[in-house]
């Protein structure tokens, strides 16, 4: 394969991530606790599980698949250190490779480094070419190893904060976990996309994903590490400093409150199935509709479902039996793999809905084969009346942030309108959450990016959004 083939094929590589971080410091049996936090955090990424662990010397498994498939949990408790990270990795885009998962280690002339990374970012094509005209050598198709590349850069490597100036040479959505033999550093971008926490373990700190991770471990949380914060801890204590651009605005994903987040973690400060809930309850007051049951789409369509359940006096029931023995559908890679694994997840309960006229919550409709085929089987066990009521407004746009719809074609909601996505899926009716709904819980009703609803995309730099995006070729050097 010539140079020009390999590098395109990893430009079409490089993935959008929206995974699971979390890392300790100061906590023996770092490699057991990383384990555990993962696990509770199995929901972000299915495709790979990554531990590197260090006690002065750097240590780390890897593999494919789920995180009790990837990586022996006694393998990992076995690794001695009291610094670690890991990662549980969702691609939206490539093939599963062992290259690819995280976290990535690289030596330097400074040492190593480990980094664990959530996010997406839009200027890597660009970065990539740069390195590469250069002579720099990339093995793995992810943006995340650009960070790795600015790291061992000379232009970064001798300034007062190499990890801060790396990072301000990025541009789009990253919660970085970033770990040397000796310290662990938590970086947030900016604008906020992406959730990024802080706990205390003992003596310890703790950073996750999710606060999720942090009660699985028993340590307290503390904190969100803010949008643009840098937290660095080593033997000396803890630093904190801050990106450019810091608290100018924010743009949190409002995805992850949406579907991605478990609902017993604390998200953006908010607890993910409060939110849920009242979201069933507005969408109740939006679409009501006259039926006997409501039922969910299980897992992320639960607490929305007995929002609506509440406020529409209409008895909640289970419709579907989920086969936990599948993962999440919408983070499987490929559309043939999706579809195959959809009749397999859920059943229908035939006692539940045969004659009934129900509604079906659930938490969004994306490219619109989940949805067909729920009512296909609803039907075929005997609902009366099958009604559709989504606790999101309709994806219209492509997400470049880290979320699995990043072409427009994809969408099924892209030049339709809701009768005729309505009759696509085969409902009897359907209601979207509008904008104004899903905004309101919330105070802070500026700080969220809608990018995928309204596209208004949060780029700070410019004026052609999404060429921008797409192509990344729209930073001067810095």
């Amino acid at each position: 394969m010539d140079e020009r083939v390999l590098t395109d094929e990893c430009l079409r590589e490089s993935p959008r991530e929206e995974c699971g971080v979390f890392g300790v410091f100061g906590c023996p049996e770092a490699g057991r606790l990383v384990y555990e936090g993962l696990f509770s955090q199995q929901h972000r990424g299915q495709e790979g599980a990554g531990i590197v662990v260090s006690d002065g010397k750097v240590r780390s498994l890897k593999g494919l698949g789920l995180l009790s498939d990837a990586i022996d949990s006694a393998a990992a408790a076995a690794l001695p250190g009291d610094i670690g990270i890991g990662h549980v990795r969702y691609s939206t885009t490539g093939t599963a490779r062992t290259q690819n998962v995280q976290p990535l280690v690289g030596e330097t002339l400074d040492g190593l480094w480990a980094v664990a990374h959530n996010g997406n970012i839009v200027n890597a094509p660009h970065l990539r070419r740069l390195f590469q005209d250069g002579g720099s050598l990339f093995q793995t198709g992810t943006d995340s190893e650009i960070l790795l590349h600015l790291l061992a850069s000379p232009t970064h490597r001798f300034r007062d904060d190499p990890i801060k100036s790396a990072c301000e040479r990025m541009r789009g959505s990253y919660s970085f976990l970033i770990m040397s033999e000796t310290s662990l550093t938590a970086v947030r971008d900016p604008l906020g996309f992406k959730p990024l926490v802080m706990g205390k373990l003992g003596e310890g700190r703790v950073f996750a994903s999710e606060t999720c991770a942090l009660t699985s471990i028993g340590a307290d949380y503390l904190r969100e590490v803010e949008p643009g914060e840098i937290i660095t801890a080593d033997r000396t204590g803890l630093r904190f400093e801050w990106l450019d651009g810091a608290g100018r605005r924010q743009a949190r994903c409002i995805f992850e409150l949406i579907y991605f987040a478990r609902p017993d973690s604390l998200v953006f400060g908010r607890n993910v199935h409060q939110v849920r809930v009242l979201y069933g309850e507005r969408l109740a007051e939006e679409h009501p509709v006259d039926a006997d049951i409501v039922i969910s789409v299980p897992d992320s369509g639960n607490s929305s479902a007995l929002g609506y359940s509440r406020k529409r006096g209409i008895p909640f029931d289970l419709g579907f039996i989920r086969n936990h023995y599948v993962g999440r559908t919408f983070i499987m890679p490929g559309a043939s793999n999706r579809a195959m694994q959809i009749d397999r997840k859920l059943a229908p309960l035939l006692e539940t809905v045969k004659g009934k006229r129900v509604v079906v919550v659930d938490d969004s409709i994306v490219r619109g084969n989940t949805m067909q085929r729920r009512v296909k089987s609803l039907r075929a066990a005997g609902a009366k009346e099958v009604h559709l009521r989504i606790a999101c407004p309709p994806i219209r746009h492509p997400c470049f942030y880290g979320i699995d719809f990043p072409t427009s074609d994809e969408l099924v909601a892209w030049k339709r309108s809701e009768d005729e996505v309505r009759d696509l899926v085969g409902a009897d009716s359907l209601g979207y959450l509008s904008i104004e709904g899903l905004l309101s819980p919330f105070e802070d009703k500026g700080s969220y990016c809608l990018a995928c609803f309204d596209g208004d995309y949060p780029i700070e730099q410019g004026s052609n959004t999404k060429e921008v995006l797409e192509t990344g070729n729209f930073l001067p050097e810095p």
